[in-house]
């Protein structure tokens, strides 16, 4: 057991190195000299019933790929969860979601996910599955 959480520690670790995407509310990265209040709307964003809204979408964006692969939190058994589970660690923890050779990145007070290592099968069904709950994907 113990090398089987060894392994999957790897693994993500050696994701986390890899091609990333960023699922968002906004179209695009914020230039640094924006002149614009970037901070300001994003804590706007996390402070109001909005951010649960947001969090929804990540959700349902999960949820929505788990019917076309599987899934797994933090890489540990079992291979797809209930989908309340799914819901519940995504809203509670920082987790990773592992969907084959590829990991999303969900941290429970962001607005945005990291997508790590994607092909472009599954970026393209996340671009699909994103646009249906109003983000974007784009690449930092």
């Amino acid at each position: 057991m113990k090398e089987e959480k060894n392994a999957m520690t790897r693994d993500i670790e050696q994701l986390l190195q890899t091609d990333c995407w960023i699922i968002d509310i906004l179209p695009a990265q914020v230039p640094a000299d924006s002149p614009g209040q970037y901070f300001a709307v994003e804590k706007h964003f996390l402070e109001t019933s909005r951010f649960t809204d947001i969090k929804q979408r990540h959700i349902n964006l999960v949820l929505k790929l788990n019917c076309y692969m599987d899934v797994s939190l933090d890489g540990e058994p079992p291979v797809n969860p209930p989908p309340e589970q799914i819901a519940r660690a995504m809203r509670e923890r920082y987790v990773y979601i592992m969907l084959g050779g590829a990991m999303i990145l969900s941290e429970k007070d962001d607005t945005h996910l990291s997508l790590f290592n994607p092909d472009e099968k599954l970026l393209g069904l996340v671009r699909e599955i994103a646009r249906g709950e109003g983000l974007y994907v784009w690449r930092p």
